[in-house]
């Protein structure tokens, strides 16, 4: 078995639906992971758009989610997860909007893509709670165990 991430809003590569984007609930998707490898301590997802501001010309990776030290035993994060339902010991770190919280799609021109990238960690990441992904990136070098990744698309002028 592979360790994959998966989420029942969406498969990868389809659409988001507009309720996790800034054009509805701007609620974050409910997400599951199966099989990650032994020795996992803790999980990190971080959650970037790599087509900023627009995909013609892509200039920057937005961050929207940073999130830490996920216990092992946590395989599902459920829809609008914030940081009251998050499992205990998870740490919000801070988005590119400097918030630590999810920030959905909010593209503004052409179709996005979003990476919600799940990574197995051995250790738990001593970092502050305003952590950011190049924070939390540098902190994780050779600590991976292993990596699940899933993508969704998303144009807020087509939904």
């Amino acid at each position: 078995m592979a360790f994959t991430l998966s989420s029942s809003a969406f498969i990868h590569g389809g659409a988001i639906p507009s309720k996790h984007t800034c054009q509805g609930l701007d609620l974050s998707p409910a997400l599951a992971w199966e099989d990650p490898p032994a020795g996992t301590v803790t999980y990190v997802l971080i959650v970037d758009d790599p087509d900023a501001p627009d995909p013609a010309a892509p200039r920057m990776t937005w961050v929207h989610w940073v999130l830490l030290n996920l216990p092992a035993a946590t395989r599902t994060l459920p829809e609008g997860a914030h940081a009251h339902a998050l499992p205990g010991g998870t740490v919000v770190g801070s988005n590119d909007w400097r918030k630590r919280a999810w920030g959905g799609p909010c593209p503004p021109v052409g179709n996005h893509r979003y990476f919600f990238k799940l990574y197995a960690l051995d250790v738990a990441l001593a970092l502050s709670p305003v952590a950011t992904k190049a924070d939390v990136e540098a902190a994780m070098v050779g600590h991976i165990l292993g990596q699940a990744t899933l993508m969704g698309t998303y144009n807020k002028h087509a939904h």
